[in-house]
């Protein structure tokens, strides 16, 4: 029988309703052996999602300000949620599991709260909760998803005990965005790391297929925020799918990509609203009678700051953007990418990360280079336009430029490296939402 991983996100476990759903879905297919969940998360839109609640309890707790009412909010979306899926005496059992795991939460909030071992407590209930609903085996990833003592995950070791885990259950629901390291702390990923642990759990059982369950059906070919009802990409590749998550769409946690893509496992994102939806298969090679697109999607981050530097005969020599980038490594300072050109060099580094280290830095370049001209540039963004036939297309490049120029939108950068997956533009961050739509209406005829 073929095994799937699904990973439930915060809005597919935002209440009972959504235990239901979840239930029915699992129920319909009998390879969702393992089941992956977050903490829930809103249940409206002015709701709080409750690892944004545990949080708050934890700096109460650490500022010694009473945090009972913080904790006793968490307590009650838990509680709704078994009243709403349990009856009789399983209702009792599992109310009883609610006040015993919260009484402990207490302790250790009025003992010694922990940061990571508090914010994780939504995903562990959920997944003690959903378990119990399912009728499955709950794993903890305290005992199989391992960091090192500096809070890196340790890959290896992960993936040994984590197999060893799941592969002799038939049947399992383990919680995200945790675990612990060798002296049995709790460690967390970022916010959004249950997609990772998802990720994980399917390269650990070799899984035929990864599902992410969330609250889109599928990835967006554009930020609906800013382009609206953009159509929905049906495949994609890895590569397509990191570059997208890296520069601002949400759909996927990105470090989520590569446990998976390493075993070439297919990554299905799908709708828990509308769980008839096939969603978005991204897979390391499309299937017959899938063609290539030149323009798969197009997403960007705001927040970019341009470094320029300029001195001629700089192409002639040699070492003056080792020096360069010597300095940003120094500082710990990493940029998106670099640009050269005849006695040119342009460094894209993230205004916030800059910031603090930005006099001293070009005090340093202007001192070691002794360039003829040194700027910086704020207030930009940078935009990815993705595709894997992009690459052989140089006429998407051209309409994708030409659409930009079209709707009055300056260009401050062009790259593009020997790949050619992305074409990367720098805009002005006032030209930003202009920029997205302009090219969105442009592959719009792409996807059909």
């Amino acid at each position: 029988m073929s095994t799937t991983v699904a990973k439930f996100g915060g809005t597919s476990l935002a209440d009972a309703a959504h235990f239901i759903k979840i239930g029915n879905i699992v129920e319909k297919d009998p390879s969702r052996r393992f089941i992956v969940v977050s903490a829930p998360g809103k249940r409206n839109p002015s709701d709080t999602k409750v690892t944004d609640i545990l949080l708050e309890t934890y700096e109460k707790a650490a500022e010694e300000i009473n945090f009972e009412p913080c904790l006793l909010q968490v307590r009650d979306r838990f509680l709704d949620i078994i009243r709403g899926i349990f009856s009789g005496e399983k209702r009792e059992a599992e109310e009883e599991m609610l006040n015993i795991e919260i009484a402990k939460l207490r302790d250790s909030l009025l003992s010694d709260p922990g940061r990571d071992y508090t914010a994780s407590r939504g995903e562990y209930l959920a997944a003690r909760i959903l378990s119990d609903y399912l009728g499955f085996t709950f794993v903890d990833p305290e005992w199989c998803v391992c960091f090192e003592k500096d809070g890196v995950l340790d890959l290896p070791m992960t993936l040994r005990t984590m197999g060893a885990a799941l592969r002799p259950l038939k049947n399992a629901v383990i919680a995200g965005f945790y675990g612990a390291d060798p002296d049995g702390v709790i460690r967390t990923f970022n916010r959004g790391g249950s997609d990772v642990t998802g990720a994980l759990a399917a390269r650990a059982v070799s899984a035929d297929l990864y599902e992410n369950w969330t609250d889109v059906p599928g990835l967006l070919a554009a930020d609906p925020r800013i382009v609206p009802k953009p159509k929905t990409v049906d495949y994609l590749s890895y590569r397509e799918l990191r570059t997208l998550s890296y520069m601002g769409a949400s759909v996927l946690h990105t470090d989520s990509v590569l446990p998976a893509s390493d075993l070439g496992i297919p990554i299905n994102i799908r709708s828990t609203e509308e769980s008839e939806n096939p969603g978005t298969m991204i897979v390391r090679k499309l299937p017959k009678g899938k063609a290539r697109r030149a323009v798969t999607g197009v997403a960007g981050r705001k927040g970019m700051s341009v470094i320029q530097v300029e001195k001629v005969m700089t192409s002639d020599g040699s070492g003056f953007a080792s020096n360069i980038l010597e300095s940003l490594k120094k500082r710990s300072l990493p940029f998106e990418y670099c640009l050269t050109g005849i006695d040119t060099i342009t460094v894209v580094i993230r205004s916030e990360l800059l910031q603090p280290l930005r006099e001293a830095l070009i005090s340093e370049l202007t001192e070691e280079l002794q360039p003829d001209f040194l700027s910086v540039r704020d207030n930009l963004s940078t935009i990815a336009v993705t595709g894997e036939k992009g690459t052989d297309a140089t006429d998407a490049n051209v309409q994708v430029l030409n659409a930009l120029t079209e709707a009055g939108v300056e260009i401050t950068t062009i790259n593009q490296g020997a790949g050619k997956l992305n074409l990367l533009i720098g805009v002005p961050e006032e030209n930003y939402e202009d920029a997205i739509r302009a090219i969105y209406r442009m592959i719009e005829k792409e996807l059909g």
